[in-house]
């Protein structure tokens, strides 16, 4: 072999071991989207408008406006000529002489301070007196957190207070023997498609699981139809109220999944539309204050604590979280037609109002902790903070000309 021969042979096996040696490994993955692509899906869910009053503490929790799975994570900015910015909170309690209206906006940033989301509301101040000497009432619908008969008697005592309207409660059901003018129409477990349809021909009296919507009546055909006028002639002298909250929708998106939700919003408001349209129908002047489900205690304690590995808190936060925000698309700004949004979820201490139960914090632990106890009741604290909401609702009505 010449020396050419050899050395051709030569670079040839060099030129093979190095192809070997360089062998591409796997192809690394494709580039993901620009860092600000990332960025995390935060969504606020800020209420058109916030009502305040003269000595009732208003508020805006953080937690319960903001979607995200760990909120501590991000930092909450208010803008605000009034009231306090707290570490969970934007705080304020109007004194009689600040009855001036304004705006406030929120904005939520990320660790390395890029904004990520930001909403405004306004907030309403009414005067303390509106409505003073005034006989006015109230229809209250709802679940079993107007069942319980907190929120409608602290309605009561704020009332009877020197300088508001004297205020009667509408309701067939008074559950507090010594308080007979504590009265609703609160139903445990019920739902917007209940209140809306269901009929068995006995309303108003026996259990919750008993009884038809008090609103439901058979017309000539024997159908069931939705005629509150009927329902006043029964209730309230014929005459329908000033006034009709509806709080609804804790138990009609529970047991909603993401795969699910929008179905099962889109047949919420469908009820809530009827409603709504059998209290004009009866009532045009009835001012209608429409309130989502407030949000989940602040923990997943709460929820272990009522329903064992059956809810979480995250997936009832997500599906209450997404009924405001379909509420807002619904029924937002449409005060002229006599319907308003009231944002009793904003007002709600999460964290501190809600049932909580000391326990050892295991079998071998020699220590207790306090542990929320209740996944959507409030405490009798929380649902006075409920009753705070609507109170200010209904001095803002009295107060328009």
């Amino acid at each position: 072999m010449s020396y050419r021969n050899t050395y051709a042979v030569v670079a040839l096996l060099c030129l093979s071991m190095l192809a070997a040696c360089t062998t591409p490994g796997p192809a690394p993955p494709p580039a993901g989207p620009p860092v600000e692509a990332r960025l995390p899906d935060v969504r606020l869910a800020m209420p058109p408008t916030i009502y305040a009053t003269p000595g009732v503490e208003t508020n805006l929790y953080f937690d319960n406006v903001v979607l995200a799975l760990y909120p501590a994570n991000y930092a909450f900015d208010i803008a605000s000529p009034r009231g306090v910015q707290q570490a969970e909170r934007w705080t304020y309690t109007p004194d009689a002489e600040d009855t001036r209206s304004f705006h406030i906006t929120l904005r939520v940033f990320d660790q390395a301070n890029r904004l990520l989301a930001e909403g405004t509301s306004a907030v309403v101040v009414t005067p303390a007196d509106a409505g003073v000497g005034e006989s006015v009432s109230a229809l209250l619908i709802g679940d079993s957190l107007t069942a319980a008969s907190v929120y409608s008697q602290h309605l009561l005592d704020l009332c009877a207070a020197p300088g508001n309207p004297a205020l009667a409660l509408v309701g067939s059901r008074a559950p507090k023997s010594d308080a007979p003018a504590n009265r609703h129409e609160g139903y445990g477990g019920w739902t917007a498609e209940r209140f809306a349809t269901h009929f068995t021909g006995t309303a108003r009296t026996g259990g919750s699981r008993d009884c038809g919507s008090p609103f439901l009546y058979a017309d000539e055909a024997g159908r069931p139809r939705l005629d509150l006028a009927q329902y006043y002639r029964d209730m309230n002298h014929g005459e329908p109220p000033d006034f009709v909250t509806i709080l609804l929708g804790c138990n009609d998106v529970f047991t909603a999944i993401d795969g699910n939700i929008e179905e099962r919003i889109d047949a919420i408001l469908d009820h809530m539309d009827a409603l709504i349209e059998a209290i004009r129908a009866a009532g045009p002047g009835t001012r209608i204050g429409l309130m989502a489900p407030v949000p989940p205690a602040a923990s997943q304690d709460a929820f272990g604590a009522n329903y064992q590995s059956g809810q979480t808190r995250w997936q009832y936060k997500r599906n209450q979280h997404r009924l405001i925000e379909r509420m807002a698309e619904r029924y937002g700004d449409r005060e002229a037609e006599n319907l308003s949004l009231v944002p009793a979820y904003t007002n709600l201490d999460c964290a501190h109002n809600y049932p909580q139960h000391a326990a050892p914090w295991n079998a071998r632990a020699a220590t207790s902790a306090v542990r929320l106890h209740n996944g959507v009741h409030p405490a009798p604290e929380g649902y006075r903070q409920i009753g705070d909401s609507i109170f200010c609702w209904m001095k803002a009505q009295l107060a328009q000309p």
